[in-house]
């Protein structure tokens, strides 16, 4: 046999190597692909989940309307599950905008009580004033997401 015969014989099984080395690798990026539509999935349902259920506590009361609406723009700045684009998100949005300098947890312990008051204040002006667009926004949420 003389070495062209070789030298074809071993380009041959270089390629076919490297050829099922490919596929192999493309099946782990698949793999890998399908794994991540699946968290995906699974993550917008239970984004999905917890959405309704705010907007359900906030329709019962059970939530106050400040703290709901941005447990809820948060919730919705992270779901992409379906009929992402249809969902209200402006009265929420709107919401959060206005608090987002509101201190939280040990920051608002640390205020003085006058600062307090006057954050109390500016949250119960917000709730009266966006109560309607805020309960019609929620209720849109919940029928949205059945």
């Amino acid at each position: 046999m003389s070495s062209t015969f070789w030298l074809l014989l071993a380009g041959g099984l270089i390629i076919g190597g490297l050829g099922l080395y490919a596929w192999q690798l493309w099946r782990q990026v698949w793999r890998r692909e399908a794994h991540n539509r699946e968290q995906l999935q699974a993550r917008n349902h239970r984004l999905q989940e917890d959405l309704r259920i705010l907007a359900g506590s906030l329709l019962d009361e059970q939530l106050p309307l400040i703290e709901g609406c941005i447990r809820i723009k948060v919730l919705l700045d992270n779901y992409q599950g379906k009929q992402r684009s249809s969902l209200p998100d402006g009265i929420f949005s709107l919401i959060y905008d206005a608090t987002a300098h509101i201190p939280t947890h040990q920051a608002w312990k640390d205020l003085p009580r006058e600062q307090r008051l006057a954050f109390e204040q500016l949250m119960m002006q917000l709730e009266e004033t966006h109560r309607t667009a805020i309960e019609q926004a929620a209720r849109e949420l919940l029928e949205k997401l059945r």
